[in-house]
């Protein structure tokens, strides 16, 4: 194995020789992660209690309409989820009928063993002691595993916080992969991490190299894009200039979800992302918004039949640019193994 002075820090952009090169048949492919937790208030103090799930006719609506379009979920789920008998129930069906997967999903606040002062910044799991984040990590693997069987291979951190011991955790928990890093955005003003510079494009992180890292996909679009983070920042400390460009249409940043994000901009971003290259189009979206009334996103039933016409339309948009959907076996099996990576290298 090659060493590295990069020590697998999922807040570290990797060296270039951790750049995963999938195999050349996969070419351009989408996934879909869904964030799928607990129904709570986005705009209340966090909380240990006073949160539901009860959006499970609406993620079932969620699962038929993606079935039925070639579409096959990774439901990173958390702890209050995965403990509700009817959504384990539920889930379970699709797992067995191959038609999603399961993977972890940690909210520090709501997920056992509860040790550490519920605030803003403890809200970011890898803001935690190292202990504490082992310790809930653990817990929720071994929930997962009650419910559906197995432990699960895929994360999102909630919040998308990762910390300085994700990686090695992650790596010694078994997963194989990990969606927390949200490429071209900074939550370091809120407690959370800072994602500027990183990647777009999977890579190997972790100490031992054997965690896939694939960042959430966030494009820079507009006709200055070319000019891309780096100008997206300067806008960004000038008050409302980021705000003029992007009506201007000069630039924007745009991420590949239906919550806030219209699906012109979702398009123009998936023709940007395919121009950089990137071979793994990672879409994202809360299951709460599933059901109206538990996000800013769908408040009632014509949010929600425009969640689906948003669909509708970015899925053809990506069928005439030829990108099909991949599963989390199909992206898994694409990746080479990390011998044969270092000796590419």
């Amino acid at each position: 194995m090659i060493a590295h002075p990069f020590d697998g820090n999922l807040l570290t952009p990797p060296p270039p020789q951790d750049r995963i090169t999938l195999a050349p048949e996969f070419g351009v492919r989408f996934m879909l992660f869904v964030d799928t937790e607990e129904e709570f208030d986005w705009n209340a103090p966090f909380s240990r209690t006073g949160h539901g799930v009860t959006a499970l006719a609406g993620m079932t609506r969620g699962q038929g309409y993606f079935a039925a379009a070639g579409v096959k979920p990774v439901y990173v789920t958390d702890y209050p989820v995965v403990d509700c008998d009817a959504a384990a129930a539920m889930m379970g069906q699709w797992v067995s009928d191959g038609a999603a997967d399961i993977g972890a999903h940690l909210h520090p606040w709501v997920n056992p063993p509860h040790v550490e002062e519920v605030t803003a910044a403890n809200s970011y799991v890898g803001s935690l002691p190292e202990a504490v984040e082992q310790a809930k990590l653990e817990a929720l693997c071994r929930r997962i595993e009650q419910r559906f069987g197995q432990r699960p291979i895929a994360y999102r951190a909630g919040r998308y916080g990762v910390g300085p011991n994700s990686a090695r955790l992650l790596e010694a928990a078994g997963f194989r992969l990990d969606s927390s890093v949200r490429s071209r955005f900074d939550y370091s003003g809120q407690y959370g991490p800072d994602f500027r510079g990183m990647p777009l494009f999977p890579y190997w992180t972790g100490p031992n190299r054997t965690l896939v890292e694939l960042p959430l996909s966030t494009a820079f679009v507009g006709l200055l894009r070319g000019a891309g983070e780096r100008l997206y920042r300067a806008a960004q400390t000038m008050g409302p200039l980021a705000g003029a460009m992007a009506r201007a249409r000069l630039l924007s940043r745009v991420p590949l979800t239906p919550e806030g994000v219209s699906a012109q901009e979702a398009m123009a971003a998936i023709d940007a992302l395919m121009e950089e290259g990137v071979p793994v189009l990672n879409f994202s979206f809360h299951s709460p918004t599933l059901e109206p009334g538990h996000t800013p996103y769908v408040r009632d039933e014509t949010d929600r039949s425009a969640f689906y016409a948003w669909w509708d339309v970015v899925l053809d948009h990506l069928a005439r640019r030829g990108v099909q959907s991949a599963s989390l076996d199909q992206l898994l099996a694409a990746v080479p193994m990390r011998a044969e990576a270092c000796q590419a290298a």
